[in-house]
């Protein structure tokens, strides 16, 4: 059974270098505690015992660790500057087509909820991919 175990070590090891999310790493190190109980007891039941409490265990000890290490802070970039603003359609959105949106001199692609002729003004929402989600001004 040792040999099963490591298979299962290098496959999820592989994983893990694929991934880079530390999606597997716990179950390997649970894999290679199985290995090492393979040494004292022949019964798989065991040897799945520990495979999964080890495994649960450096899941519940790293990640508390790990989510102080990975603080996500999201970086203001350029593009944030336009949500908010005033923008005018160069080419009229319908409701199941894009058009098109100038912004600070830049014409951006444009989405709304709503049909916006050629000339109106929009105010600018949000930003979804390359997208400007926008909906027409009140006057």
């Amino acid at each position: 059974m040792l040999g099963e175990w490591f298979i299962l070590f290098v496959i999820l090891l592989i994983i893990e270098l694929v991934t880079v999310n530390l999606v597997t790493i716990w179950f390997a190190a649970g894999a290679v505690a199985a290995m090492i109980a393979t040494i004292f007891t022949d019964s798989l039941i065991y040897q799945m015992a520990v495979f999964l409490i080890v495994s649960f265990l450096s899941l519940l000890i790293t990640k508390p660790f790990l989510k102080k290490l990975k603080k996500f802070e999201v970086e203001p970039t350029n593009l944030d500057r336009v949500i908010g603003k005033t923008g005018e359609v160069t080419k009229k959105i319908s409701e199941n087509q894009t058009g098109e949106v100038k912004i600070f001199g830049n014409v951006w692609t444009a989405v709304s909820e709503e049909e916006i002729s050629v000339g109106s003004k929009v105010k600018v929402l949000s930003i979804d991919g390359v997208k400007l989600v926008v909906e027409k001004e009140e006057k």
